[in-house]
Formats: C-alpha cells, structure tokens, sequence
C-alpha cells in the first residue's frame, strides 16, 4: 500500500495528485447570512446611536474569520491510489481510504444543497466498516465520476445518490 509522509503530507513518486480542494465556501453559507445579521444590527446601533453597535459589528467580523478557518480546515485530494483528507493547518492525513478498497460512492445533498451545487461525498469500504466522508464538495457528481474512473477495471462499484429532506 502506497503511504504519504504524514509529518510532511507529501505524496510518494508513484502516487499522482488528480484532484485537490477545499470545502466549497457555499458550504458556509449559513454563518454568512448570521454575520450579515449581525452586522446590520452594529449598523442600526450606530445609526441610532444605541451602544453596543461595534460588539456586533466585530462579532459579524470574528463569524467570516471563522468561516475562513473553517473553510481551510480540511484538504481533500484524490490521487492515483487513495482518496485523502488531509489538516490543511499541520498538513497530518485525517483519514484515508484506498481506491481498491472503495465499494460504494454514495452522494447525500439537502435541497439547499442541491440548489447550489455541493454535496457530500461518503466512500464506503469493501469491508463495510469504514467510511470516508467528503463535505461540502463542488460538483459532487464530478467528483464522483473521476473516483470510479479509477476504480480497478472488474472492479464492481455500487452508486447511489441519496437526497436527505
């Protein structure tokens, strides 16, 4: 089995980087609307000259702050040979899973989700007992393809895609 160099996070020679990203920002879409919220309540403090108005309008400035490093949390890569999420932060692999030892590419979006495009990947092992999962994904269906297309050839691979309401 092909392993990185988890102090390093450096991939070996015959392991080839396809695919690497971050969770999409639209995943944070939530603490977006929340910052806009307060941030026009410090507005309307200010504008009315009620005290307190610059509390909200920091706290509206720590939300997109936090966003930010949530966002840069985790670094997804699909390589030659394993599907990895890697701590962007120290650069140590989170979690991992082998491409031969996929059997099933499931995608779970809410409708918000699938409105804007993004999804959560979950890789199901042979074994059943694991499971690596891949937030906030662009294009989940794409992302999905390109794992398949990596999959062994014989190498039969169950496919779903599940819509949580």
């Amino acid at each position: 089995m092909v392993r990185s160099d988890e102090m390093t996070g450096q991939l070996q020679a015959e392991e080839a980087e396809r695919w690497s990203s971050y969770p999409s920002w639209r995943q944070f879409t939530w603490l977006y609307f929340l910052s806009l919220m307060a941030g026009l309540r410090g507005w309307l403090f200010l504008r009315f000259e009620v005290t307190g108005g610059e509390m909200w309008i920091a706290g509206a400035a720590i939300l997109l702050v936090l966003a930010a490093i949530l966002r840069h949390w985790a670094r997804y890569s699909l390589t030659s040979q394993r599907v990895i999420v890697r701590n962007w932060y120290t650069g140590r692999e989170i979690q991992a899973m082998a491409i031969s030892e996929i059997r099933e590419v499931t995608i779970t979006q809410g409708p918000i989700a699938q409105f804007m495009d993004i999804g959560t990947l979950v890789l199901h092992s042979l074994s059943g007992d694991r499971l690596l999962s891949l937030r906030g994904v662009s294009d989940p269906k794409v992302i999905k393809t390109r794992i398949e297309a990596l999959l062994p050839r014989g190498h039969s691979v169950l496919t779903q895609q599940a819509v949580s309401l």
